[in-house]
């Protein structure tokens, strides 16, 4: 009885003591902080929108008046030229893999189908598959082709050192690589078309200052559900303005790690592949234009490829894709600042515009301002919040992104909101890169299912059965949050507010509890 007569006046002192610790530390440091915070991302904004006001500027432009820089080349009489004389050039073709018995079959079958001169090209297929089973497949599959007549080689390694970066610079010491000139790469899930090799080759040989050709991607299974569409409109965006941007004004742009032709000249003189962070690609290509290397991004050319339909394998992808280039850009910020063989205007834009603005700023400033100090202005309104700020600015941001995929531009609600959702991991990812923490290096290979779900009543079950997979802490957190300031909004504010963090909070809920992409057994 003594403790229920004083177990309330105790809950009651300290819910009192927690009120007045809170007015104490509210207008003196919250509101500041707050204050300050809004500004920060204020800055962060404008500077996103003034980046992607100038691409939409300069690819209006290059549209208009047709001066995509890869049309100035005369391609088909490249191509008569190089019949006529026969004198093509030494290609070699590399496809690495890891365990990619689904899709396996579909690039080397591709490869294999190339219209080039068959004694004019080589298939390296570099297999660093643990599972014994696959090997045998991929090898099998090798040894079919071969018995065809074509020069394809099955190359396998005793270890895993420098992930796909290690493969890729093991198979190019190969004796028989030293007869080509030019190396082109696949992923395991890329399908380039037989014209592939006439479509990008040329363009080497015409030129001898360039020293990359990169294809655009083509998704085969972008309508398989709601995550691939929305990825398909974020990568719409890449290459068709990031990328032909950045070819038609500077000559460079980061190298996509697949469906992209290099001169091993170029290639070598760059210092080769590295591994020291997980986007070998890009740190080639940065290496590469600091060598006065131009690159030429040919946006007709597509080559078919499949999205990752997982959530699980999405975030691995996009933790990669985020923590790598920032992990690239404290590497190598001195190199860029200090290399004199570049314009100053092709440093700028390297550091400020293709890692800061793109690599860094857009992934804080999508979650920390939309999905934190957002919200907290709700609970504090003496924080001054400007509504352009708020509102018109991220808004003009989001239609400049979508409009390049107009078939989905009706999901752009959807988009904003996965997007934000995404930030969050990519936020971190990025922090990870800038400090070099503990996953720093972590490689997880995106997983592939071929483009074709399977879907029987006995996987059904088993995915049931293994729901606690899919709970994501983060994004429940993050959902309860958003869910309570939006509640406090409609209670006290009525400022509208509340409409946005309640979308917010169910698109958090929703891929907290994993209720988006394909569902596979494990």
């Amino acid at each position: 009885m003594r403790d229920l007569v004083f177990k309330e006046p105790i809950v009651s002192g300290g819910i009192d003591n927690l009120r007045l610790a809170w007015k104490q530390v509210r207008n003196p440091i919250v509101v500041p902080l707050l204050q300050a915070a809004v500004y920060v991302c204020a800055a962060m904004s404008v500077m996103l929108f003034v980046e992607r006001l100038y691409m939409a500027v300069v690819i209006m432009c290059v549209k208009i008046l047709g001066r995509k820089r890869y049309t100035k080349y005369k391609l088909d009489a490249m191509k008569e030229e190089l019949e006529a004389s026969y004198s093509h050039p030494m290609v070699l073709v590399q496809i690495p893999m890891y365990n990619e018995k689904e899709v396996y079959r579909l690039s080397i079958g591709a490869a294999c189908e190339l219209s080039w001169p068959s004694d004019k090209f080589i298939i390296q297929v570099l297999d660093d598959s643990t599972d014994p089973a696959i090997k045998e497949l991929v090898e099998l599959e090798c040894q079919i082709w071969a018995s065809k007549g074509i020069n394809i080689k099955y190359e396998t390694r005793n270890n895993r050192n420098g992930y796909k970066a290690g493969a890729l610079r093991d198979g190019l010491k190969k004796h028989y690589v030293k007869d080509c000139d030019f190396v082109t790469i696949f992923d395991a899930d890329f399908q380039p078309d037989a014209d592939y090799l006439w479509r990008t080759v040329p363009f080497l040989l015409s030129n001898p200052q360039l020293g990359l050709v990169q294809a655009r991607w083509k998704f085969v299974n972008s309508d398989e559900c709601l995550l691939t569409r929305l990825q398909e409109m974020s990568l719409d965006y890449h290459f068709s303005v990031e990328q032909e941007v950045g070819s038609s004004t500077y000559s460079f742009f980061g190298f996509n790690g697949t469906a992209g032709v290099w001169r091993i000249q170029a290639l070598m003189d760059a210092g080769g592949w590295k591994d020291r962070t997980t986007v070998e690609d890009m740190d080639l290509a940065v290496r590469a234009s600091l060598k006065g290397w131009k690159f030429v991004f040919v946006g007709d050319l597509s080559v078919k490829n499949e999205l990752p339909s997982t959530f699980k394998a999405y975030r691995y992808q996009q933790h990669r894709w985020s923590c790598g280039p920032a992990n690239l850009f404290r590497k190598m910020f001195k190199e860029i600042v200090h290399c004199e063989r570049v314009s100053v205007w092709k440093k700028f834009h390297v550091i400020y515009a293709f890692f800061f603005v793109r690599k860094i700023i857009a992934h804080f400033v999508t979650f920390f301002f939309y999905c934190i100090v957002i919200p907290a202005c709700v609970l504090i309104p003496d924080v001054h919040l400007p509504k352009y700020i708020a509102v018109y600015i991220p808004s003009t941001i989001s239609v400049l992104n979508v409009i390049c995929t107009l078939r989905s531009f009706h999901l752009l609600i959807f988009w904003i909101l996965f997007e934000n959702v995404m930030s969050m991991h990519r936020s971190k990812a990025t922090i990870i890169g800038l400090l070099e923490a503990n996953r720093v290096n972590e490689w997880v290979v995106t997983e592939k299912l071929g483009s074709k779900p399977k879907s029987n009543t006995k996987s059904l079950r088993r995915t049931r059965s293994r729901t606690g997979e899919r709970i994501h802490i983060m994004e429940l957190f993050m959902g309860l949050y958003l869910l309570y300031c939006a509640i406090y909004d409609l209670m006290f504010h009525h400022d509208h507010f509340y409409i946005y963090l309640l979308f917010q909070a169910g698109a958090f809920f929703i891929m907290g509890f994993g209720c988006v992409g394909t569902f596979v057994p494990s």
